[in-house]
């Protein structure tokens, strides 16, 4: 989710500093190496293991063909990460974050939290499972340098009215979806979808290097297949997220409700990112649901 919108290199627009101010005050985008801290804040806190906490809001709406679009959720979500910070001799700094996220799905005109749905085109009653992600991390360090010591980050970002902008780019993803079988490229089943970010970020806040990045406005979409929850098996259509957020600069006090009010009540591990430390892989909404299912199949069976 956020992750593939978050943590990313930048690449070159052509901007200049002599708006800005003095190279000597100033981080360069010019220079690899300090376009390279840019990434890294925007991605991280200047200080190794200091919780960086994102939330956005939107709706998530169906697409059929032949059928007028569905407004069927409001959602609201958050994100918490740090990052660990690297020093290699060849390929100079280097970052991995680790991050933790939730995501709500509430009734579209009470904006309440919703424990079941009734399906509009199957006429089921389903649970609702909620994003709840830990943990969502880089797989690895990213670094100023490759293997052979050229420069891996670039700016990707335009200036307007004291404002960095980014966006049009998008994560394309395609994966053997967990709640498949070993038959997928026979069949299909693989997960499919794209995903969109775009950010604005203060200038002045970017390029200072002793200054924490505050004052940034996010935006996140998403077009995939149907939440497995959904129980809509291989019927045509696909969901599409469109949402608005920041950067949580006072933390949770800042996070909406009923948000805000869930994460205390059900999700309080949420509250922190995880350890720096951490191995653990990565869990998606389908290995979420995987494992609910699984859980709800074994309870089942016990009770037989």
């Amino acid at each position: 989710m956020l992750r593939h919108i978050l943590i990313s290199s930048v690449a070159f627009v052509g901007l200049t500093l002599s708006s800005f101010a003095s190279a000597q005050t100033k981080l360069d985008i010019n220079n690899p190496s300090d376009v390279f801290k840019t990434s890294r804040k925007q991605t991280c806190s200047l200080v190794e293991g200091t919780p960086v906490l994102h939330w956005w809001e939107g709706k998530i709406y169906g697409r059929r063909p032949g059928e007028k679009d569905r407004h069927l959720f409001n959602v609201q979500g958050m994100n918490v990460r740090s990052c660990k910070f690297y020093n290699d001799p060849k390929r100079g700094m280097g970052y991995k974050s680790g991050s933790r996220e939730v995501m709500l799905h509430l009734d579209p005109e009470t904006n309440q939290v919703l424990p079941t749905w009734k399906n509009p085109w199957t006429g089921e009653e389903v649970d609702i499972i909620n994003v709840a992600n830990d943990p969502v991390s880089m797989s690895k360090p990213v670094y100023e340098k490759d293997e052979e010591g050229k420069p891996t980050a670039v700016f990707r970002y335009s200036a307007l009215n004291g404002s960095f902008l980014s966006g049009g780019g998008a994560a394309r993803l395609f994966y053997k979806n967990p709640l498949a079988g070993d038959y997928q490229e026979y069949v299909g089943g693989d997960y499919h979808a794209m995903e969109f970010g775009t950010d604005a970020i203060s200038v002045e806040q970017m390029l200072n290097p002793e200054a924490e990045i505050t004052d940034a406005v996010i935006s996140w979409g998403r077009v995939s297949k149907w939440l497995p929850w959904m129980k809509m098996g291989d019927r045509d259509g696909v969901v599409i997220y469109h949402t608005a957020g920041k950067r949580a600069s006072n933390g949770y006090a800042e996070l909406p409700e009923p948000l805000a009010s869930e994460l205390k009540k059900n999700y309080p591990i949420y509250l922190a990112p995880p350890p720096l430390d951490d191995t653990r892989p990565n869990e998606t909404t389908w290995t979420v649901v995987k494992k609910a299912v699984d859980k709800k199949r074994a309870a089942k069976a016990a009770k037989k």
